[in-house]
């Protein structure tokens, strides 16, 4: 048999809080938790939100206000005062243009027209013969005020000692870090088991790094009349959250890469770590998204294609019930009457390790990847609009899973995780696949849930929170409903599928499969299937005898604690993030090869045959 992908661990953040322990789940579902777990996500939010003390009524509703997709704040960004250039023409009236500057500021070309004369204390004066083109600083409102926006007070880059890194950089390094924590089982103990070679990490973003640090300040610099830094072109790489985490977490030599493909990108770098688990290239894989897009440029970009859901077109869908404002807390409103999505960021990664490797050192098994199914659309009309590719992506990934968990499984103990953008193109065409599979395959009332109304669309990590809240579904049984809508669109197609605006209250054991679904721009279809922790533990005693299991289990319950103290060390503030910058740094002078491997001071030898 070949190796199984067992997911071993979680850890992110988006708007909804921290992925480990499941908080960001958790927040989804806060209204019908238990209430010592609601609280301990409460508490979870409060450390990431720097809020310190007691928490009250009033701090409670705070923290609550303040996560989750909602009017983006003017500390990060002010959506009503953004910085822009207005072109404008100066033109000669009853004499020529002029005006003093500083003799530093004086380009080195003059401008045709220019006339140049001296003035004092070192400014000179500028005459313009004709009319001259000028950008003047301006402000001006965006369109769209909602975004899936960090929890407020949260601040990756505080965490530790990186400068100059764009943001979806910083979140990655959080991110990583928190799912290695999860784990419950030190890195270092990992590599005691693991050759270096046979470890993999696939992660980045899915429109690189946009933010000043990266891609925008690069691009934004000839126009602001500043020179670009040695730092942009590098930084500004989609795949720097993985070589960032190669670099400065792991300090990995094994195999590395990010497979972009839009909004499915986490889902084609789960496919590549799944692929090296099961091909026994690696023993463990680490794989993750992130996101920054939370920026001026991209915002009205995307708002000008008609992607985004604008205040304005909210507010019609809300007149009916007379409303004044747009609704921004209910901005993304998947499989109902909705406007556009809701940009977001955020970040997610997951550690994948073998079957034989969770056995031997007693990981918890939060599920496992047995499937990721990607395809292309095929001849489009535009690059944009949808095409055939799901239909194959999700009937194969449920072919699939009846053939590997059973037909009972899937028809009655599964569930979807939807795409679930907030566009009215998203619901008509995805409700229809979903649909036609579930008809297929005689599936009915196939609970339906969208983790976008909550965060957002995070882009390169909307996979990983569709990951993230399947495993959150595994733990506590409750599937989250989809809270933003009042009721299903007319032009959703509801046969064979169930789409609920409460949670669907279930027990862990209710559950055995998620399929995880994503309709990505330009053609970029994927669908993983994601098996419970019940079915895995039946597979493991299979695989490797009641004995071993059971020996498994009692090593888990030191894991298990491990990863609590993670938890709890996280939500007091003092869990400390790895990040080390110039740390036991390899070259040449530190490898031989001999005898058929290659020797690296201070790791074990790497074979060159195997």
């Amino acid at each position: 048999m070949k190796p199984l992908a067992i997911i071993a661990g979680i850890g992110g953040v988006n708007a909804a809080g921290r992925s480990s322990a499941h908080h960001g789940y958790r927040r989804t579902v806060i209204e019908v938790l238990d209430q010592g777990l609601a609280a301990g996500t409460i508490r979870s939010l409060a450390g990431l939100m720097g809020i310190t003390g007691a928490i009250d009524a009033d701090k409670r509703r705070y923290i609550l206000e303040h996560t989750l997709v909602r009017g983006l704040e003017p500390a990060f960004l002010d959506p009503g005062d953004v910085a822009w250039n207005c072109r404008a023409r100066l033109v000669p009236g009853h004499g020529p243009v002029s005006f003093v500057v500083s003799q530093r500021d004086l380009p080195g070309r003059l401008p045709e027209g220019w006339r140049v004369s001296e003035d004092v204390a070192g400014r000179v004066r500028i005459e313009l013969s004709g009319d001259a083109e000028i950008l003047l600083p301006v402000t001006r409102a965006l369109e769209v005020s909602a975004a899936g926006q960090l929890p407020t007070g949260f601040d990756p880059k505080a965490l530790y000692a990186g400068r100059g890194h764009p943001r979806a950089v910083q979140i990655a390094l959080f991110a990583a870090n928190d799912a290695l924590g999860s784990l419950g089982i030190g890195w270092d103990t990992l590599m005691q088991h693991v050759a270096p070679e046979r470890v993999s990490v696939y992660a980045g973003s899915a429109m690189g790094q946009l933010d000043q640090e990266g891609n925008g300040g690069l691009l934004a610099s000839r126009y602001r009349g500043l020179r670009p830094t040695s730092r942009q072109v590098p930084m500004g790489l989609a795949e720097m959250p993985a070589d960032f985490v190669n670099a400065y977490v792991l300090g990995s030599v094994g195999q590395t890469g990010h497979n972009m493909g839009a909004c499915a990108t986490f889902l084609y770098n789960l496919r590549h770590g799944m692929f090296d688990i099961e091909s026994g290239r690696s023993r463990i894989a680490l794989v993750g998204g992130a996101e920054a897009p939370l920026c001026p440029d991209v915002i009205e970009g995307l708002a000008t294609m008609g992607a985004l859901g604008t205040d304005k077109a909210l507010l019609e869908l809300d007149r009916r019930r007379n409303a004044t404002e747009p609704d921004l807390r209910r901005a993304c409103r998947p499989f109902g009457e909705n406007c556009g999505f809701t940009i977001a960021e955020g970040g997610q990664f997951a550690v994948l390790i073998d079957d034989a490797l969770a056995v031997e050192l007693g990981a918890s098994v939060l599920g496992a990847v047995t499937d990721v199914q990607v395809h292309a659309d095929g001849y489009k009309k535009s690059i944009s609009s949808p095409g055939v590719g799901n239909y194959i992506s999700f009937a194969r990934a449920v072919a699939r899973a009846v053939r590997d968990v059973g037909e009972d499984s899937v028809r009655r103990r599964s569930f979807v995780q939807a795409h679930g953008t907030g566009t009215p193109q998203n619901r008509t065409t995805e409700s229809q696949i979903l649909s036609g599979v579930a008809k297929a395959f005689r599936i009915q009332d196939w609970p339906v849930a969208a983790i976008k109304c909550f965060v957002g669309h995070t882009m390169a990590a909307a996979g990983g929170d569709q990951l993230a809240s399947t495993l959150g579904v595994f733990a506590h049984g409750i599937l989250p409903g989809i809270t933003t809508i009042d009721e299903v669109a007319a032009d959703v197609v509801q046969e064979h599928l169930r789409f609920s605006p409460r949670p669907l209250q279930r027990t862990p054991a209710d559950w055995d499969a998620s399929f995880l679904n994503a309709k990505g721009f330009g053609g970029n279809n994927a669908t993983a299937t994601v098996v419970s922790p019940r079915i895995v533990s039946q597979w493991l005693e299979q695989r490797h005898g009641e004995a071993a299991v059971s020996a498994w289990r009692q090593r888990n319950e030191a894991v298990g604690e491990a990863a609590a103290e993670w938890d709890r060390a996280m939500t007091e503030g003092t869990a400390s993030i790895v990040y080390r910058f110039d740390h036991e740094v390899r070259s040449e002078e530190h490898v031989r090869i001999e005898d058929g491997k290659l020797l690296i001071e201070g790791l074990p030898p790497i074979s060159l045959l195997e």
